[in-house]
């Protein structure tokens, strides 16, 4: 091979193609990186953190897999919270302030190690397709790489154009130039393109803030790690602070909202309904006299703030305002103002599961360009779509992941059957079967694929091999051992009840979080027996997979809107269809009926 052909290159080196190119490398295919620069790789832009409801189960589920996400924030995390900590385990999700410089360097460094892996600095401009294959790619200074698979995880960079009052300039991030010639690359390959919208706060001067004037927000005594390899979190930890916006501020805005890009019409696409900007919060929520504002920590030396609640794009002398007035930074130094940014993106119902196009082969999409939000959800694409990449060179049927097995699964299968018009963010609300996708037991579900895969190491895999035996032995001894009368099996599902102190059980020499995930088995374990029954009808219908091609206006008696929807999205399997928008429980009855028919003509639906 030489030196310039590969057998999967990777555009982008943000959170998704961080992922995407060690995911790729590891399993075996010779990988390129392309990134503007090395000093950028999966760099925090917005905020410092990392995890949150869901997005750390995801974490959870790209290191149970293999991956570099949850072990970069146990290296570099500076406060570590399990939130939703007085709910039940299901939506219990941790999160961890990051120190955005040394996270950065850990992927780096970690990629920088990886076998079969090149990165270059550059800025890609085209992407080489011949008879609907692709061969390679080209940068904007000319060089031209080959590869027989190509994954775009261009984050906000494509045409990306940055907004702060009436200025305007080009850009994919702050100080880093926008992609405009891949969009159009894009666009020339048949993929339909459209625009959304994010935004971040102002950064602040720390030592010029006034703590005194805030509330202290510490972390967890015992802060919990995010890999299942992490023995303990021995770092430092740091708080953040807690202010709050005012009447006096909200006033501020609305007087201004003649001067803010989102109400002038400048900014005309649609940003992220759960991460508003603070102009949008005082008009949707116009009853509420404050709102909460976290101050983050970006770094573990604590030199600049993240002003967590409030981004905006208004105009600068504006934001300067606005801090003098909030409690605590009324003398603070703005070390970068907040700013929008509108970017463009590519429908995900033009994706395969797997993540490659339907329209081009061997072309992969991972991460923002797909309509979501969030470095997780990035990272989550970003491993499946490595993954898929690798597994496609060797020829092997694609790592599908179901809404039953990961959250992965949940997002992936989401953006293929909605129609995103906002940034999309992952939920435990978003996860039918949440009992089952717990933050706990992401290695039970996907340690044994990850290793199937080739992307779990020996290490890994032994201290897995450790946890199973562990879990095995204390459902076995709570499953035979009796207190007043009663398995102790069955104590636990008592809410009052969790004997983890029991002398017993310290002479067993089980791991803690090993002994807190099978007492959370134990008391769920009515609940996971019905999903499990739900489960089983959803696999039924996951199995029956439509045939490429189906032509639907072929189908007697699907109703019109049926028939519209189904064309437009194109889904995988009967199951798929069924979670389309506007799509029936009858349209399925008849489709099946369809699909009977031609079987009994010699057209069998193939079974996955």
């Amino acid at each position: 091979m030489k030196a310039d052909s590969f057998n999967c290159i990777v555009i982008g080196a943000g959170h998704a193609g961080a992922e995407a190119a060690h995911a790729a490398a590891k399993i075996g295919a010779k990988t390129l990186l392309i990134t503007i620069s090395k000093n950028t790789i999966a760099k925090a832009s917005c905020n410092p953190a990392i995890g949150g409801i869901a997005k750390g189960q995801i974490v959870k589920e790209i290191d149970a897999l293999g991956g570099l996400m949850g072990l970069a924030t146990d290296a570099t995390g500076i406060q570590f919270r399990l939130l939703n900590r007085s709910k039940g385990a299901a939506v219990r999700s941790p999160r961890a302030q990051i120190d955005k410089y040394k996270y950065s360097e850990f992927i780096r460094n970690k990629l920088e190690e990886t076998d079969n892996l090149t990165i270059v600095e550059g800025l890609a401009a085209d992407i080489l397709v011949e008879d609907n294959q692709i061969k390679g790619v080209v940068c904007t200074d000319g060089r031209k790489f080959q590869s027989g698979t190509v994954i775009v995880a261009t984050g906000t960079f494509l045409k990306g154009v940055m907004h702060t009052g009436t200025k305007q300039w080009q850009g994919g991030r702050l100080d880093e130039p926008a992609a405009n010639e891949l969009s159009d690359c894009l666009k020339k390959l048949g993929l339909e393109v459209k625009r959304l919208k994010t935004g971040t706060p102002a950064r602040l001067d720390a030592k010029t803030i006034d703590y005194d004037k805030t509330q202290i927000q510490y972390g967890d005594e015992k802060p919990q790690p995010f890999s299942f390899m992490t023995e303990a979190i021995t770092r430092k930890q740091i708080p953040c602070w807690i202010t709050y916006t005012n009447e006096q501020i909200h006033k501020l805005l609305r007087d201004n909202l003649g001067r803010a890009p989102l109400y002038t019409g400048q900014i005309k696409t649609t940003g992220p309904r759960y991460c508003p900007s603070i102009e949008t919060k005082i008009m949707r929520f116009a009853d509420k006299t404050r709102h909460q504002v976290f101050l983050e920590p970006e770094d573990e030396e604590v030199k600049t703030i993240y002003c967590n609640g409030i981004s905006t794009s208004v105009p600068e002398d504006v934001q300067e305002k606005m801090l003098k007035l909030m409690a605590g930074t009324e003398n603070a130094k703005i070390i970068h103002y907040a700013y929008a940014i509108e970017y463009d993106y590519c429908p995900a119902i033009q994706l395969k599961p797997s993540l490659e196009t339907k329209k081009i082969k061997r072309l992969f999409l991972a991460g923002q360009i797909n309509g979501t939000s969030g470095y997780e959800e990035a990272a989550g694409q970003g491993i499946i779509a490595g993954i898929n990449a690798a597994r496609l060179i060797d020829e092997k049927e694609p790592l599908v992941l179901r809404r039953d097995q990961a959250y992965i699964g949940v997002m992936i299968d989401d953006l293929l059957t909605r129609e995103i018009d906002e940034p999309y963010r992952m939920f435990t609300s978003r996860a039918e079967w949440r009992m089952s996708l717990r933050s706990d037991n992401a290695d039970r579900r996907l340690t044994q694929i990850g290793r199937d895969i080739g992307l779990v190491g020996d290490g890994r895999w032994e201290k897995y091999q450790q946890t199973i035996a562990q879990v095995e032995s204390f459902t076995e001894f709570l499953k035979n051992t009796r207190k007043e009368g009663k398995l102790l099996w069955d104590h636990l599902k008592q809410p009052q009840n969790t004997i983890s102190q029991m002398p017993e059980i310290a002479a067993l020499n089980i791991r803690p979080d090993v002994i807190e995930s099978v007492m959370t088995d134990s008391k769920y374990e009515g609940y996971l027996a019905k999903e499990e029954k739900s489960v089983a009808q959803f696999r039924k219908l996951e199995k029956l997979r439509l045939p490429d091609g189906l032509d639907y206006d072929k189908i007697g008696h699907l109703r019109a809107e049926a028939m519209e929807k189904l064309k437009k999205f194109k889904p995988a399997t009967l199951g798929q269809a069924g979670r389309i928008g506007g799509i029936t429980p009858a349209d399925i009855m008849i489709i099946q009926i369809h699909l009977r028919k031609q079987a009994k003509k010699g057209s069998a639906v193939r079974r996955g």
